[in-house]
């Protein structure tokens, strides 16, 4: 089966007034394969918006391939419109029309039927509130609407691009919760952007993180995370100057994080702990830290690297 998604060698410059030329894909690769929820992740300006606004024909690159289901975009595009829904920006409804009334425009503009729209309302979480008018929704439904909308074809991809923006703390957990049973439900496979890695992790199967417009690494969660090299561990210990100082001479990189020390260079707890009880320095406190996501992102561009 072809990946729903497939980018070879994605170039795309934009020019500027009065500025240098900005590459915002630069040789790009991406492959998402059917199935579950496949996280797009990198740090603003990385190129992510960029790849899903090509992706949907919106603009067209300056040099390599895409291609949705195992045909080339942006010419495939008609025939598998159907397939797709998307929410790239921030969603426009009628503020004095209801959550119903306003995906049952869209719906019928798509030829979808008004039982759709009910199962859609549903889905999102907003089915006792899709009788209130959109204007008094907050910017977690309004969030929730627009997947609605992008949900109505019954697509085979969902294409969201940084649906957790403005959003607060509880908000984000209801679009965790609703991505992860839409992705789970095995018929569509959701691909979504971000920018907050950490946040994203525990509902990806898959990620692609980027930086700078290239792909950094690529994969189910569990071999990127596997793939981070550098093992930390936090260790207490009462004399941190003097523990660092021989931590440092062992070859290992600390810092100190005004509690704790989080020591690197070594898998091996019992190393840090025998090294310093050597040196009558005693442990309290040693246990690895778990790699995230947005370790593996320091760790991968050098910015975790202790000054």
């Amino acid at each position: 089966m072809a990946p729903v998604v497939e980018v070879r060698g994605a170039v795309k410059t934009f020019t500027r007034f009065r500025r240098p030329s900005l590459t915002a894909l630069d040789r790009l690769d991406l492959t998402v394969e059917a199935g579950g929820v496949h996280g797009f992740l990198g740090p603003n300006g990385s190129g992510k918006t960029t790849t899903i606004r090509a992706l949907l024909g919106l603009i067209r690159l300056d040099e390599g391939r895409m291609s949705l289901f195992g045909d080339a975009v942006p010419d495939a595009l008609p025939q598998h419109v159907g397939s797709v829904g998307a929410l790239v920006e921030s969603p426009q409804f009628f503020p004095g029309f209801t959550g119903h009334r306003n995906l049952q425009i869209l719906a019928r503009t798509a030829r979808v039927d008004d039982a759709r729209v009910d199962e859609c309302l549903e889905i999102v979480g907003l089915g006792d509130r899709g009788r209130d008018r959109y204007k008094g929704y907050s910017l977690g439904m309004r969030h929730r609407l627009g997947v609605a909308a992008a949900l109505l074809k019954r697509p085979r991809l969902l294409i969201l691009d940084e649906p957790t923006n403005g959003l607060d703390p509880a908000g984000i957990v209801e679009l965790r919760e609703m991505l992860r049973t839409i992705g789970a439900d095995g018929r569509t496979t959701v691909f979504f952007s971000s920018h907050q890695l950490g946040e994203v992790q525990q509902i990806c199967d898959s990620v692609s993180i980027l930086a700078t417009g290239r792909l950094l690494v690529e994969g189910t969660v569990r071999d990127v995370l596997a793939s981070r090299t550098t093992i930390e561990h936090v260790v207490g210990v009462s004399d941190r100057a003097r523990a660092r100082e021989v931590l440092v001479a062992d070859g290992l990189a600390v810092r100190d994080t005004g509690e704790r020390l989080v020591v690197a260079g070594t898998g091996d707890g019992a190393r840090i702990s025998a090294g310093l009880a050597g040196h009558d320095l005693h442990v309290f406190e040693l246990y690895p830290i778990a790699p995230d996501l947005e370790s593996v992102f320091l760790e991968l561009t050098g910015q975790g690297d202790d000054a």
